[in-house]
Parts: structure tokens; C-alpha cells; sequence
């Protein structure tokens, strides 16, 4: 393992001590996170984690995969009825945040497009570059997009609803069946496989989560994976939110860091007016509605969803929505506008 991987390991597990220390919100997600950015922002030298990124994720979609059960299908109807509010959520964030990063911030076209969209941050990089936008301003707005929403959900939940977020993720290791956790190693791996070899986006959480989905429904699968492996996921997720900084400029934090700020409130108040729509048409609480609405990265949302105790199924179904919608009409809309 290189000196930059192993120093990045070293200040996360740093980071997790500070926060518990410190009784601080999660712990094994924020606190890698927080260390990795201070670190990153200070000279650190940095690496990410290679393989390890897309194998953690995995976890996040067996855990996802776990909340598809036959009552979940049988609420398909009624989540309908906030999903397809979504399509209009995606079109408003596109039309404020492409004017804002374009006229406001003075980026390229492609670029200001680019980073306007609430999609997975590999994929609007991917479409980005080919569409000849800055990639390293994009990976800043977009980074920050995730590490600005991530940092504030917990604040908001433990003040508004005063949850408790210390509450373990799931139950020991011990205590799922080691036919289970033996299927779920298999729907991990098995499903990331098979999604890589589709070109199904977001492979390594996709692809777990539909094969679990299918075993949970079949009745073969009745648990979450353990609250160790949640952990373990959360960690590798928070650090790579931090890392995203390594090499940053003090012109990229004035300019593009803070046009990543300046963005999350334009979003902020776009989802808020989504999810007090929501919650006050009594389609679900006011806790589900914030979490299927907050446009932070799958993976983070997913983690909050399942640490929250929200209705996991839920919450998801719209993030899944919002990244297939962005993929698929974003390199469309693009070369429309392009061309205006």
C-alpha cells in the first residue's frame, strides 16, 4: 500500500477518534470526512483508496437492497405520487444553477452545465470532459455540493428532530445468520459484477441492491448486514468526500469552492420547497420527504437514510430517479443548449 493511502487511512482513523471524543454526530462518516478535508486543505498529500471506494458501496446497496420487501412493492402507488415530482425538481435545480454557475460565476458552458446538474459526481465528470468542461472545477462543485449537504443533514436532524444518531447502523455480525451474511456476500460481489459487465451506472450499488432486492423478496434474505460493515462503508465513504481536496489552490477555494457554497443554498431552498410540498400533502413525514429530496451523492444519502432510521425504500427511489433522469437528459440538454 502506497505512503499516500496508508498517511490517508492514519488521519481518518484520526478523524473517527476526534468525533467520538468529541461526541460529534457520525462519527465513522463525518469524522473521516472532516480530517481527510483538513488535511487536504493544509498541503497533505493524500490517496484514494482505489478498489476498496467502489467494495464499500457495495454494502450501501445489499443494505438498500434489504429495505425491498413485499410491503415495500405494495407501496409502489403511493411513493408514485412524490416520484414523479422529481422530473420538475431535476428541471428547476438545472434551470437556477445553470445561470447562477454561467452568468454569476462566469463559467464556460460546459462547465456551468456540467455542475449544475444533482447527478453522480464520475458521471457528470465523464460527460463534462467530453463536452470540454473544466474537470477540476467541476470535482470541486461537486465535492463540496456533497460535503455541504452531509455536514448539515446531521445538524438538522438532531435540532429539528432531535434524533439520536449514535444508534448503531444494524445488529452485530454475530447476530445475522451466516447463511445470510454468506448471500449477501454473493449479492454484493454477483451484483457489481454482473452491473459492470451491463454498463449499469452506478454499478456497485445498483447492482447489489437489485440482487438483494430479489433475494429479500424471495425470503432468503431478512436482515441488514451488520452494523460493522455499515461502518466500515461509511468510513471509506467519508474519506473519499475529504480527499476530493487534495492539491486545492487558494484561487479554487475562493472561486470554486465558493461557488459550490453559493450553489447548496440555491438547492437548499429548491429542496426544502419540494419537501414541505410533500410532507404537507401527507405523503409521507417531513423526516422522508428532506432525505428523498437533499441533493447530496447517493452513497452519503444513503448512509443518513439508514443511520436516521427513515424509510430507506423511499428515500432511495427518488435518488434513483434524480441520477437516472440527470443521466440520461443531461448530454441532451446540453448539446441543446450548446447550440442556443
Amino acid at each position: 500500500m502506497s505512503r499516500a493511502r496508508l498517511l490517508t487511512l492514519a488521519v481518518s482513523a484520526l478523524g473517527v477518534v476526534a468525533f467520538v471524543w468529541l461526541s460529534l454526530p457520525l462519527p465513522f462518516l463525518l469524522g473521516p470526512m472532516a480530517a481527510c478535508l483538513i488535511a487536504a486543505l493544509g498541503g497533505a498529500r493524500l490517496g484514494g483508496m482505489g478498489r476498496v471506494q467502489p467494495l464499500m458501496r457495495t454494502i450501501l446497496g445489499v443494505t438498500i437492497g434489504t429495505a425491498v420487501t413485499p410491503e415495500t412493492v405494495g407501496r409502489l402507488p403511493e411513493m408514485a405520487m412524490s416520484v414523479m415530482l422529481v422530473p420538475i425538481f431535476v428541471l428547476i435545480i438545472g434551470a437556477v444553477g445553470y445561470p447562477f454557475f454561467r452568468k454569476v460565476c462566469g463559467y464556460d458552458h460546459p462547465t456551468a452545465f456540467y455542475s449544475a446538474m444533482p447527478g453522480g459526481l464520475q458521471d457528470m465528470l465523464v460527460f463534462g470532459e467530453e463536452a470540454g468542461g473544466n474537470v477540476r472545477t467541476m470535482s470541486l462543485i461537486h465535492a463540496t455540493r456533497v460535503l455541504v449537504i452531509v455536514s448539515l443533514i446531521p445538524i438538522l436532524m438532531t435540532t429539528v428532530w432531535q434524533l439520536d444518531l449514535s444508534v448503531p447502523p444494524g445488529t452485530d455480525a454475530e447476530a445475522v445468520p451466516p447463511h445470510e451474511l454468506a448471500l449477501m456476500v454473493a449479492a454484493a460481489l454477483g451484483g457489481w459484477w454482473g452491473g459492470v459487465k451491463v454498463k449499469l451506472f452506478g454499478a456497485s450499488i445498483i447492482g447489489p441492491m437489485i440482487a438483494t432486492g430479489a433475494l429479500s423478496l424471495a425470503g432468503l434474505i431478512t436482515h441488514r448486514p451488520p452494523a460493522e460493515a455499515i461502518l466500515a462503508a461509511q468510513f471509506f465513504i467519508g474519506l473519499a468526500v475529504g480527499t476530493k481536496y487534495v492539491g486545492i489552490t487558494t484561487r479554487e477555494l475562493r472561486v470554486d469552492v465558493t461557488a459550490g457554497v453559493g450553489y447548496c443554498l440555491l438547492l437548499a431552498l429548491i429542496a426544502f420547497g419540494f419537501a414541505e410540498a410533500v410532507a404537507l400533502a401527507g405523503i409521507t413525514d417531513p423526516l422522508n420527504a428532506f432525505l428523498a429530496f437533499a441533493p447530496g451523492g447517493q452513497s452519503e444519502m444513503a448512509i443518513i437514510a439508514i443511520i436516521a432510521g427513515a424509510d430507506l425504500a423511499f428515500v432511495i427511489m427518488h435518488h434513483l430517479m434524480r441520477v437516472i433522469l440527470v443521466i440520461t437528459l443531461a448530454p441532451i440538454a446540453n448539446r441543446w443548449l450548446g447550440k442556443g
